[in-house]
C-alpha cells in the first residue's frame, strides 16, 4: 500500500451534531514520516481510527468524503486485508493488550497465529521484535501485570511483528520515560529507513522536530497546518493552535526578542548550537 489520500473528510460520532472531522484533504506518501500535533480534542485521534478503518467499520456516525488507499475506496476494501496493511498502536495500551495470553511471548505472537505462520517463522519474528525493543526479559512474564510503559512496549512489540506497510501509532511514549522515549522513536526511525510510513501522534515537541518529515497541525477538526517539520515547527504562529512550539525555536525567539536574532529559527537542539555558534563566530 503506497498511498493514502483523504479528499473533503467529515465526520461525526453517533449522536453528535458537531464534526470532530471537518473538510479534511490530505495525502500521506509511502516512506514518510508524519507527525500529527495539535491540543487535545483536535481530532488527532479520531483521524488515527479513521485511517485504520475502525471508522466506519467499528466507530458508526456520519462520514463523508472520499478515503482512498492506493485509488481504492475505504467502503470497497476488505477489513482483513485493510489490518493487515496497517498496523495501528492506540494510545491506551492497557485497551491493546488482548487479556487471552499468559505470556508475553505469546501476546506478541497472536497477531502472527491468527494470518497462520508458521510457528518455526513465529518464534524468529517474535524473537527479532522482542529484542529490538529490548524487552527480551519480559518474554516469560504475564502482560497483564506489567507497568503501563512495559505494557507500551508489548503493544507496540504486537504491531512491529506483523511487518504492515503503514503504521499508525497514537501516543507511543505516554507511558514512558525519556530514555524510553528515545529508544521507542530510534525504533520508529528505523520503520522509516525500510521504506515504511508512519503516522505519528504525540505530544512530545522536541521528537517530533527531530524525527518527522511532515507535521500536520489539528485544531477544531481541522487541518490548519500541514508541512515540513521545519517551516511548521519553526512558525511563531504555531501557539495559536494550542501547540507549544520546541525549546530550541523558543530560545531562538527569546534572542531575538533580545536583540540577537539567529540566522534561522532551529528546530533542534543540534541545530540551534550550531547557529549560536556560527553567530558568535562572526
Amino acid at each position: 500500500m503506497d498511498t493514502i489520500e483523504l479528499k473533503h473528510v467529515r465526520y461525526a460520532y453517533p449522536l453528535t451534531q458537531k464534526p470532530v472531522l471537518d473538510d479534511i484533504s490530505v495525502t500521506f506518501e509511502k516512506g514518510t514520516f508524519y507527525g500529527v500535533i495539535g491540543e487535545n480534542g483536535s481530532g488527532k485521534t479520531t483521524l488515527c481510527n479513521l485511517l485504520r478503518g475502525l471508522i466506519p467499520n467499528f466507530y458508526k456516525g456520519e462520514l463523508s468524503g472520499d478515503v482512498l488507499f492506493d485509488g481504492v475506496h475505504l467502503q470497497d476494501l476488505d477489513v482483513d486485508q485493510l489490518s493487515v496493511s496497517i498496523g495501528y498502536v492506540f494510545q491506551n495500551p492497557f485497551t491493546q493488550i488482548s487479556g487471552v495470553k499468559k505470556t508475553v511471548f505469546e501476546e506478541v505472537a497472536l497477531g502472527l497465529e491468527n494470518l497462520g505462520v508458521s510457528p518455526q517463522e513465529i518464534i524468529e519474528r517474535v524473537i527479532r521484535v522482542l529484542e529490538l525493543l529490548e524487552i527480551t526479559h519480559l518474554a516469560q512474564k504475564n502482560p497483564t501485570e506489567l507497568s503501563g510503559g512495559q505494557r507500551q512496549r508489548v503493544a507496540f512489540a504486537s504491531i512491529i511483528v506483523m511487518d504492515p506497510d503503514i503504521l499508525v501509532i497514537d501516543e507511543p511514549t505516554s507511558q514512558l520515560d525519556p530514555a524510553g522515549s528515545m529508544k521507542v522513536f530510534s525504533i520508529i526511525d528505523q520503520l522509516k529507513k525500510q521504506n515504511k510510513t508512519i503516522i505519528l501522534v504525540e505530544h512530545k515537541m522536541n521528537m517530533i522536530a527531530a524525527y518527522c518529515d511532515i507535521v500536520l497541525v489539528m485544531r477544531d477538526g481541522k487541518i490548519v497546518k500541514n508541512g515540513t517539520a521545519q517551516a511548521v515547527l519553526s512558525d511563531a504562529a504555531l501557539a495559536e493552535a494550542g501547540v507549544q512550539p520546541p525549546e530550541a525555536a523558543l530560545l531562538a525567539y527569546d534572542l531575538k526578542a533580545a536583540g540577537i536574532p539567529l540566522e534561522d529559527i532551529p528546530i533542534t537542539a543540534g541545530e540551534c548550537c550550531r547557529l549560536i555558534r556560527k553567530r558568535w563566530e562572526r
